[in-house]
């Protein structure tokens, strides 16, 4: 099995930056494909970035030139680039892979537990 885990999340004024980390581990595996989600409270939880094993990427309209995917595969790590940061970008952020165990070549999903972005002055 893999496990996710979430990081780099704080407490940011608007206009700054943050980096999220997805790092992953566990089983024999290989990423398919990388999302983020964010979810705040009393709201949907929300697709906001894409990447791929090849590298392509998309992001929802509202964070569009603002984040950026990426991948670090050496360390089985997806990071997310949160800049110019609003306060509605406020929520918790989570990683979501569809990932390949190579001993049984079952493609799985899974969840991290998040971490909190807050954007305020």
């Amino acid at each position: 099995q893999v496990q996710l885990v979430e990081s780099g999340g704080g407490l940011v004024q608007p206009g700054g930056s943050l980096r999220l980390a997805c790092a992953a581990s566990g089983s024999i595996f290989t990423i398919k494909v990388m999302d983020w989600y964010r979810q705040a409270p009393g709201k949907e939880r929300e697709l906001v970035a894409t990447i791929t094993s090849g590298g392509s990427t998309n992001y929802a309209d509202s964070v569009q030139g603002r984040f950026s995917v990426s991948r670090a595969n050496a360390k089985n790590t997806v990071y997310l680039q949160l800049n110019a940061l609003k306060p509605e970008d406020t929520a918790v952020y989570y990683c979501n892979g569809k990932i390949i165990l190579l001993g049984s070549m079952i493609t799985g999903d899974y969840w991290g537990q998040g971490t909190q972005v807050t954007v305020s002055s």
